[in-house]
This record gives structure tokens, C-alpha cells and sequence, in this order.
């Protein structure tokens, strides 16, 4: 194999590949990135046998071929290089020979039949939609998914395809994240897939605001490709639970309420609030939203917004964390809060087909 790229180039395509790169692994193979010269193409891939991510990057290639180098130390070698253009030649056991201007290194890697080859996806099941969009999804749900491992299924986010709309839905059981929106996909294709936190974020850290994603799936595996990106994931097996179920059929009252606004006033009553039990209390009363916090022997924090409210006061207490989490995501001037009593979960929409349930906090 021997090659010229550019260094920005390879750098770039490095960093694409470089998040799930173990440090820590049993199996030394999954700390190389896996490097593969054909075409006018220098194709990079990495795994942990989890998640794998392909890139591509533009590149003279004299002579074609493949093989595995340690990822991380490539990837310092090459950002540290002066010069704007890099050639690597691959000599006999896989050793690299790397050289920039007056810069001359060799880097033993290991043979690319050793590195745990990419699943096929032929004849499953396909969707497409816009990049910019799906990101936007993601990011308004995923920060609700479950960390505790015993409940594995909820450990991710769930992408149901059914009645021509894509759900994507998160929850870990105090809290609720729930978008939607309308996509072409043919009647046989329907069906739930439920994706790992780490691939979402992955998708997050990748998709672009233009261009499309074509989404692939197979009875234990997705992959996504876009522009010169393929993310391939195992999916989480297993059901995730009726989510439709936890969502209020209808609330007692619903306020209109400034995002920031509200956002910010949590943020600080939330300074105050108990570290043990964090907690802040919102008091809808005539006209005014009340926001409030005490901690014993520390002190107190209030805050009070204005908003239309005539009916009888209701005080319910939420973990102010789980009140900023969908404020941070959403892009609207205001959102609604949906309440009932203190006992029943808070609901906030907006003016997108978006919904977040929390559960409520005991009021001492």
C-alpha cells in the first residue's frame, strides 16, 4: 500500500474515528484503526466490536492495499507533522513508514485480515431522511435515556417506524422524551429499533445540518451512512416498554410559559435546592408562576414569573435537572406546562410534535 493524502484531510478522518477507540481492551486488534488504500480513497474504520464507524478521505493512491495501525498514536504522529502533505508506505509485516517534509517515522500495526470484519445489510429494511432532521431528534430525546444498567432496554433511544412517522422516544422511568415526524418508508419496512446511548451520541457528534441519512436495519444490527460517514450499530434486543401508556391523557391546566425564562429561573432557585434531594417547587397561583427552593441551615431561593393563571393554586416539586434537560434542546420562545396536581406527572410541549413527561417529587 502506498499513498499521498493531505494532512488536514487524514486528520479530520482520524478524529471521525477516534471516539470509540478503546483504550482499555482485551483484544489489542480493536485499538488499531483499520486502513484501507483503493480508488482515489483512503478508507479508515474502528470498532469495539459494539459500534463500528467507517470514513473516507480523498487520496493518491499509487498502490492499493490494507492493514491495521495503533489509532491513537497515528493520529499524534500525524497532527504533529509540519509539512502539508503525508505519505504512507506499507512495507513487509504490516509496518508503516510515514513521511512529511523533513519528518520520517515507522509504526509497526498488525494485517487487516486480523481486524473483525463489517456486517452486510443486503435486502433489510431501509429508510431515509434528512440529516439535519434526525440529528434534531436525537438531541431532543436522548439525554432522557436510562443509565442503569439492569434495565438494559432503556438503555438508549427507540426509533419506532409505523404509520408513516418515525418516533423517536427516550425515558428512564422519572422522565419522558418523546418526538415525531413524518416519514416515507414502505408497509413492510415497519417496525422498532432500539438504538445504544453510545451510537446516538456518536450520531450526534457526526450528522451534518444537509444531505440525507439512509438508515439500514437487520434483526440485531443498523447501519447508518451519510456523506462519507457509516456508523454500524448492534441494536438493543429486547421490548421497550408501552410508553404511550405513562403519557397524561389530559391535563387539569395548561401555561404558557417564556422557554428561557423559565430555564434560567430554574437554573437559579436550583443553587439553593438540597444536594441529598434535589428539588425545586413550582407554585402555578393567580397570574404568577412561583419558583422556589430551601435547603435547611444553607438558605432559600425564589423566583416568580408572570404567566395566564386564574384557576385554583397548584404546587407540584420536580428535580430541576429534569425541567433544564428539554429547555436546553428546544429552539421555540415558549413552551406548555401541562399540571394536574401535586401527585401527577408534569408535561411540557411545544410548538414541534414534542412532549416531555416528568414524574413528580414528594413534598415533604
Amino acid at each position: 500500500m502506498k499513498l499521498k493524502v493531505e494532512k488536514a484531510a487524514v486528520v479530520e478522518g482520524l478524529q471521525k474515528v477516534l471516539s470509540i477507540v478503546s483504550t482499555r481492551t482485551t483484544l489489542p486488534i480493536l485499538s488499531n484503526v483499520l486502513l484501507q488504500a483503493e480508488g482515489g480513497k483512503l478508507h479508515l474504520t474502528s470498532t469495539d466490536l459494539e459500534v463500528s464507524v467507517k470514513t473516507s478521505v480523498d487520496a493518491s493512491v499509487s498502490k492499493k492495499g490494507g492493514t491495521t495501525l495503533p489509532a491513537r498514536r497515528l493520529a499524534s504522529i500525524i497532527r504533529e507533522l509540519a509539512s502539508h502533505d503525508v505519505e504512507i508506505t506499507i512495507e513487509d509485516k504490516d509496518t508503516a513508514v510515514i513521511q512529511a517534509g523533513p519528518s520520517f517515522f515507522k509504526l509497526r500495526g498488525a494485517s487487516e485480515d486480523d481486524f473483525p470484519p463489517l456486517p452486510k445489510f443486503e435486502g433489510s429494511r431501509a429508510f431515509t431522511l434528512k440529516q439535519g432532521v434526525f440529528r434534531d431528534m436525537l438531541v431532543k430525546t436522548s439525554y432522557a435515556a436510562s443509565t442503569d444498567e439492569t434495565r438494559y432496554i432503556l438503555n438508549g433511544v427507540l426509533l419506532s417506524f409505523r404509520d408513516e412517522k418515525l418516533t423517536v422516544v427516550a425515558t428512564d422511568g422519572r422522565r419522558l422524551a418523546l418526538v415525531e415526524q413524518e416519514v416515507e418508508f414502505p408497509k413492510d419496512s415497519e417496525g422498532d429499533l432500539v438504538i445504544p446511548t453510545k451510537t446516538v451520541n456518536e450520531l450526534i457528534r457526526t450528522l451534518q445540518d444537509d444531505g440525507s441519512i439512509r438508515i439500514q436495519a437487520s434483526a440485531n444490527q443498523v447501519a447508518f451512512e451519510f456523506g462519507d460517514m457509516l456508523i454500524i450499530s448492534k441494536l438493543i434486543e429486547g421490548a421497550f416498554p408501552n410508553f404511550r401508556q405513562v403519557i397524561p391523557s389530559q391535563a387539569e391546566q395548561r401555561v404558557t410559559i417564556e422557554r428561557e425564562a423559565l430555564m434560567n429561573a430554574v437554573r437559579r432557585v436550583a443553587l439553593l435546592a438540597s444536594e441529598q434531594a434535589s428539588t425545586v417547587r413550582l407554585t402555578f397561583a393567580n397570574n404568577r408562576l412561583e419558583i422556589t427552593a430551601e435547603t435547611p441551615d444553607v438558605g432559600e431561593a425564589r423566583e416568580t414569573l408572570p404567566v395566564k393563571f386564574s384557576a385554583k393554586e397548584i404546587t407540584v416539586a420536580f428535580n430541576p435537572e429534569f425541567i433544564v434537560a428539554p429547555l436546553k434542546t428546544l429552539d421555540s420562545d415558549e413552551v406548555f406546562f401541562e399540571v394536574t396536581d401535586a401527585l401527577s406527572p408534569g408535561v411540557i410541549k411545544s410548538n414541534v410534535p414534542f412532549l416531555y413527561v416528568l414524574m413528580p417529587m414528594r413534598i415533604n
